[in-house]
């Protein structure tokens, strides 16, 4: 029997009828910031921008050289995986249906239908993915299609692990560490499956769907009561079967995760300094250098940067949750006097850097007072805490609720 390094090769071998390898590029600014050898594995340079079409390929291709006769196969998905799918649908002339939760934003539904053609269909059902899925597969059973795990599925886990093929095609020794994302654990999987312990490895999730640490914690899957999905690429509510399999016996410290807010200032970066466009779950690996700067130091490093499917359309949300993190953007609800010049008062404690991005009454009918909800940009942080202090020394009344998720969420 092959062992699993030689199937992965051979993936890798077949893919490259298909699409070119992706570059391991090294990264000066990175390099310099941390003091290591940091290497980009581009994964979002991939025809799909992003290496889910691995998988889908190898699976696809296996499917089809047991049973020739196969003629349509089956995906639920919200992004990467229905693209790759797509893609390989119409590389393979074979049909595809795609079903996508009604939610799903419309570039990514436009991108699916561009790389599939006439050889997709596209399916929009259910408003949360837990309901896409359970159609999809309740329209195998009807119609006989084959139905594609984006991650649980051994096949699609040695097509990931072709990442890892050309990673040490492209070296000329091995890395001292990779950092790569982790959603439903498939890429993790195969890379770790296929490089076994000749390095150390940080798997990164996204704070709000970090179902690989619950996985580790339990002893095994566990599903998440909720997850924050604006890493979408990553933010799975449970890690699969046999993937988790393969990644049970990782270390709990090398499991990390990363606050939302803190992946924007990533994504940010990476576009205005290298003009490298990351989507939230593509950007982990390169987020993640920070959690572990004192171990890489010296070392050389790979980070897989895992897609870049990002909407722009996002970007002004992806600002804001940055200008937050860092403390440059702050919202406050204010208790303004009902009297001439209270205003102007209040204006002139403003500092030369700040400007206010944000006003709004929320209570207009106050005979005394009147609630007012004002979003404040400034150069740095430290300009709030000579806010704040004229704010007390002159007697008014105000709440920071930037990092209140309750009413920021009605309220901004």
């Amino acid at each position: 029997m092959k062992s699993f390094q030689d199937r992965a090769r051979e993936a890798e071998a077949a893919m490259r009828e298909v699409f070119a390898e992706t570059p391991l590029q090294r990264n000066d600014h990175l390099s310099d910031r941390f003091g290591a050898d940091i290497l980009l594995k581009r994964e979002d340079l991939t025809p799909v921008r992003s290496y889910k079409l691995r998988g889908a390929f190898n699976a696809m291709r296996k499917v089809l050289a047991a049973a020739p006769d196969t003629s349509r196969f089956v995906c639920a998905s919200a992004g990467n995986h229905a693209q790759g799918v797509a893609f390989m649908c119409r590389h393979f002339g074979v049909q595809g249906t795609i079903f996508m939760p009604v939610t799903t934003p419309q570039q990514k539904i436009g991108q699916t239908e561009k790389f599939g053609g006439s050889s997709i269909e596209v399916r929009l059902t259910g408003d949360y993915f837990d309901d896409t899925l359970a159609a999809a597969q309740s329209y195998c059973d009807q119609t006989g299609g084959h139905f594609l795990s984006p991650f649980d599925d051994e096949d699609v886990i040695e097509g990931q692990a072709s990442v890892a093929v050309e990673i040490m095609q492209q070296m000329e020794g091995l890395p001292d560490r990779i950092i790569m994302p982790v959603g439903g654990g498939g890429l993790s999987a195969g890379i770790r499956s296929f490089f076994g312990a000749k390095m150390g490895y940080t798997l990164v999730e996204p704070a709000g769907g970090a179902c690989l640490n619950a996985a580790l914690a339990a002893g095994a899957p566990v599903t998440l009561g909720q997850i924050d999905n604006f890493a979408d690429g990553a933010a799975v509510a449970r890690i699969g079967e046999r993937t988790f399999a393969r990644l049970a016996d990782l270390d709990p410290s090398d499991a990390v995760t990363v606050p939302e807010d803190r992946l924007c200032t990533t994504m940010l970066e990476m576009l205005n300094v290298e003009g490298v466009v990351l989507e939230p779950a593509g950007a982990l690996a390169v987020d993640a250098l920070s959690d572990v700067a004192e171990e890489i130091a010296g070392k050389t490093v790979v980070c897989v940067t895992s897609g870049g499917n990002f909407d722009f359309e996002r970007l002004p949300e992806v600002k804001e949750r940055a200008q937050r993190y860092i403390g440059v953007k702050k919202y406050f609800i204010l208790r303004l006097p009902q009297r001439p010049g209270a205003l102007k008062e209040f204006l002139t404690m403003l500092g030369p850097e700040d400007d206010i991005a944000r006003f709004e009454y929320l209570k207009k009918s106050a005979r005394n007072f009147g609630s007012v909800l004002i979003g404040i940009e400034t150069n740095r942080a430290d300009n709030f805490l000579v806010l704040e202090r004229k704010l007390v020394a002159a007697g008014f009344t105000y709440r920071d609720i930037t990092n209140d998720d309750v009413l920021a969420q009605f309220l901004i």
